[in-house]
């Protein structure tokens, strides 16, 4: 797994290890996802914690193989982008957002249905008592995170073409988003009853957005309160500024160092013009060793 940045790699490893986990567990008559996967709060089997490890369960290869893929192949970018503090964070934040959506929209559903009201559901496997139907209410998976991520690659790399099966021509990352985002609220509109938590995913791409649009505000140049600039120019000063804030005050008098500081200056907001303009795969290995490094800072 070289080349593949510290969070994103970690992130892949853990969600192999805990799918291989509920093998083993199986195999003993344990169901890891009835104690980690995401109940209905309003089910006796409901554990706050939930909100995290449910990113981390899986229902099937299919379903880790597509989330993984993902996050592989945009995380890797991202994390370059923004370095690996700023990456984990909104990568767990997505997951619980889209975690909290589902919980509101089986609530809401709970609410229309007027559950409340019944001791007992009749389902196909027969008759249950209300708290073992509202126990199968139960969400796994880390597409809600992995959405955040598409939102995020799509927000920083609008007009980077990408492939995506089964178009048989690239197509702009902000049209990617646009086409995704429609689908997943048509099937959550439209469909009930696939085992696709559709609310979740529009949810962890909701609160990425929330969060962007947080940063894009937070700091830089403002007018009337807000950034004036784009996200590329936030994120060279998100970038410049994490490496200024490790240059000792008595060396801004330093010639030499001033020099070697706008050199540097100058060289990453070249490699992120660049990336504007061609895409992150044109970049040549030591731009991506650089943006990496200045990215960690």
């Amino acid at each position: 797994m070289r080349g593949i940045p510290t969070i994103t790699k970690n992130l892949l490893i853990i969600n192999v290890l805990m799918f291989l986990a509920t093998w083993v567990f199986q195999m003993k008559g344990i169901e890891l996802a009835e104690y980690l996967g995401l109940h209905f709060f309003m089910a006796d089997d409901f554990r706050v914690y939930q909100l995290v490890t449910y990113m981390f369960m899986h229902g099937g290869f299919q379903h880790i193989f597509f989330n993984m893929f993902a996050l592989w192949m945009f995380g890797v970018v991202v994390e370059n982008t923004w370095g690996a503090k700023k990456f984990l964070f909104y990568y767990i934040v997505c997951g619980i957002g889209a975690g909290l959506v589902q919980e509101l929209v089986q609530y809401s559903h709970f609410a229309i249905e007027g559950l409340a009201a019944y001791d007992s559901v009749n389902t196909p496997e027969g008759v249950l008592p209300m708290d073992q139907y509202l126990n199968l209410w139960n969400t796994v998976g880390a597409s809600g995170a992995v959405y955040g991520i598409l939102l995020a690659f799509g927000m920083l790399f609008p007009e980077q073409r990408i492939f995506i099966f089964p178009l048989p021509v690239p197509i702009k990352a902000k049209w990617f988003i646009m086409i995704y985002v429609a689908i997943e609220l048509f099937s959550a509109l439209g469909t009930r009853g696939d085992g696709v938590a559709h609310f979740a995913h529009l949810g962890g791409m909701l609160f990425g957005w929330m969060i962007i649009k947080y940063w894009d505000g937070k700091d830089g140049n403002y007018r009337n309160d807000r950034w004036t600039g784009s996200f590329f120019d936030k994120m060279k000063h998100d970038i410049n500024s994490r490496r200024n804030r490790d240059v000792p005050e008595d060396n801004n008098t330093d010639r030499e160092n001033n020099a070697r500081k706008k050199e540097n200056d100058e060289e990453t907001d070249r490699i992120l013009d660049k990336i504007k303009r061609s895409g992150y795969d044109s970049l040549t290995t030591e731009e991506k060793r650089r943006l990496f490094d200045n990215g960690q800072k």
